[in-house]
């Protein structure tokens, strides 16, 4: 089961992904993923980006960040539910 719902607007072919304060850390998980994307927060507060072999970094409404194909990653829990908006790279 994955730790985050996904809302798939038709319309827009938006991807928003939710992650809620009631996560638990341990199934925020090092992932990677099969094509190119960016993600932009929407909504959340105290939650961090982390890739392989770097420092976690603040996630911040308006925030854009791009992860390639195979990248390591993953977020830290955060403070308040968490929304993002996936934009796949085509």
């Amino acid at each position: 089961m994955n730790p985050y719902t996904d809302e798939i607007h038709i319309l827009t072919n938006d991807n928003i992904r939710n992650f809620t304060t009631d996560v638990k850390e341990l199934d925020l998980v090092w992932h990677q993923d099969r094509e190119d994307r960016t993600i932009e927060v929407l909504e959340g507060e105290g939650w961090r980006f982390q890739k392989d072999n770097e420092i976690p970094v603040d996630m911040n409404v308006g925030d854009r960040i791009f992860i390639a194909e195979g990248e390591i990653h993953r977020v830290l829990k955060g403070t308040t539910d968490l929304k993002i908006k996936i934009i796949r790279d085509e």
